[in-house]
């Protein structure tokens, strides 16, 4: 080959540089532990050298039992390729990561503490079918920077959730949220000024949406009765209904930025 030739990546993002230290860790390892590794290596953020996961959902994405996860989790610490920390943070030691590191992330024991929160914040909700990746992370990392609070993160992730059961009902269905993105705007919106009664309500209804439902497909919630803090079932949203016939229909364009004035809330019983 040609010294004057420039090699071309064929995708230019998503690769990583497996250079001496992944060579020096293929023969310390065994070959599940060192799977485990190249994923970690692949999936973390390139100036912290991290990834929050907990065991059961490194099984899943690896193809690998829980029990063999904790194994492998255990030999790399063994073998000082990695460290857990607090919050089910793995982070790739030194000798072992090819990057130069963000020090003040990585020993900042407040922004880990943070990002498990924000982890456990957004795993919850059931409309949310998803690992939190190192994209994920990163978005962590950047709210953590700009002084967004838990509070405001888990605000954001109700409404979010909600507008998304919300769209479920009104299209007959709907796909999971994926990713923390999902929320970006919503990370702003929420701080505009709202009563503790507002917020109170928006929690009440995610729960009763996850509580009636059976699951986050198309037939369950449209099918499935939604009841009011009392425990009275308010009726189904069927495929032939309009959503302005249903009892939640004036909630339903509050949370979504579409109130109208004087529209009912609920059917006057008595006429």
């Amino acid at each position: 080959m040609s010294t004057g030739t420039r090699l071309q990546l064929k995708q230019p993002t998503g690769w990583f540089a497996a250079g001496r230290e992944v060579a020096c860790a293929l023969h310390l390892l065994s070959d599940a532990a060192f799977k485990l590794f190249v994923w970690l290596c692949l999936q973390a953020e390139r100036a912290r050298g991290a990834v929050a996961a907990t065991p059961a959902e490194l099984a899943k994405v690896v193809g690998k039992k829980e029990s063999d996860i904790a194994l492998a989790i255990a030999e790399l610490e063994q073998r000082g390729v990695c460290q857990v920390r607090p919050g089910g943070i793995i982070e790739i030691q030194d000798r072992f990561w090819p990057y130069q590191r963000d020090c003040a992330c990585t020993v900042n024991p407040e922004w880990l503490r943070y990002v498990a929160e924000v982890k456990r914040l957004f795993l919850e909700r059931r409309c949310v079918h998803s690992s939190f990746t190192a994209a994920d992370e990163r978005l962590a990392l950047s709210l953590f920077r700009r002084g967004v609070s838990l509070i405001q993160i888990e605000r954001a992730i109700w409404l979010g959730s909600l507008r998304k059961y919300i769209s479920t009902l009104q299209n007959a269905g709907g796909t999971p949220i994926s990713s923390l993105h999902y929320f970006t705007n919503l990370f702003e919106e929420v701080q505009q000024e709202r009563s503790s009664q507002y917020w109170t309500y928006i929690a009440q209804k995610v729960k009763t949406f996850e509580q009636t439902g059976r699951g986050f497909h198309a037939t369950d919630a449209v099918n499935t009765p939604i009841r009011t803090e009392s425990g009275d079932a308010r009726g189904r949203l069927s495929s032939h209904q309009s959503l302005s016939d249903h009892p939640d229909a004036r909630f339903f364009d509050e949370t979504n930025g579409k109130h109208v004035k004087g529209q009912k809330r609920r059917r006057n019983d008595d006429k």
